[in-house]
């Protein structure tokens, strides 16, 4: 397995295991969690293929995709977040993430970008990372600044989510760019 685990100031990222289906599909199964993302609330059978499809990306070779839970220092099964890291080519990567909604405004979601930066430059040797988000999600644009990120532009009609195209806004952050908080 080609485990991984990146330590910030309150939270850290680790793998997924089977035991964590319930803590995703409480991020992945709420309306209002899942409001900006690519996709719909998700059911618990469909949070078990997540789970799955992320443990198995973990025993990859050569490993292209990082599916994690954030959680807290102190509490290892709490899970506050779910982070995706998708490795492409030219040493690039795009990330995303979703916080349960009792985590929002706290400063997590911040942590949570730069621990995937941590990942990206310092453990995968990237040179770039970039994110894409909901033009109404003016919440995400203001933790990906925090982060460092800076916005690059709009992809129109992007995503089909919901009954409706909908265009996404692009930030990224180059490893040269990037500067650890910790």
């Amino acid at each position: 397995m080609n485990s991984v685990e990146v330590r910030g100031k309150r939270l850290r990222l680790r793998e997924l295991d089977h035991g964590d289906a319930p803590g995703v599909l409480a991020i992945y199964g709420d309306p209002d969690a899942t409001r900006h993302l690519s996709f719909e609330p998700r059911s618990a059978e469909e949070v078990d293929g997540v789970v799955a499809r992320a443990i198995a990306s973990a025993h990859a070779e050569p490993r292209d995709e990082y599916v994690l839970a954030a959680v807290p220092h102190d509490a290892p099964d709490d899970i506050v977040g779910v982070t995706r890291l998708a490795i492409e080519p030219q040493l690039a990567a795009t990330i995303g993430f979703a916080l349960r909604t009792d985590m929002w405004g706290k400063g997590f979601g911040t942590e949570t970008v730069h621990l995937l930066c941590a990942l990206g430059f310092t453990q995968l040797g990237l040179h770039r990372i970039w994110a894409a988000r909901s033009p109404l999600n003016t919440a995400s644009a203001e933790t990906l600044r925090k982060a460092g990120m800076s916005e690059d532009g709009r992809i129109r009609d992007h995503v089909y989510v919901r009954g409706a195209w909908r265009d996404s806004i692009l930030h990224s952050i180059l490893e040269h760019e990037w500067r650890s908080p910790w």
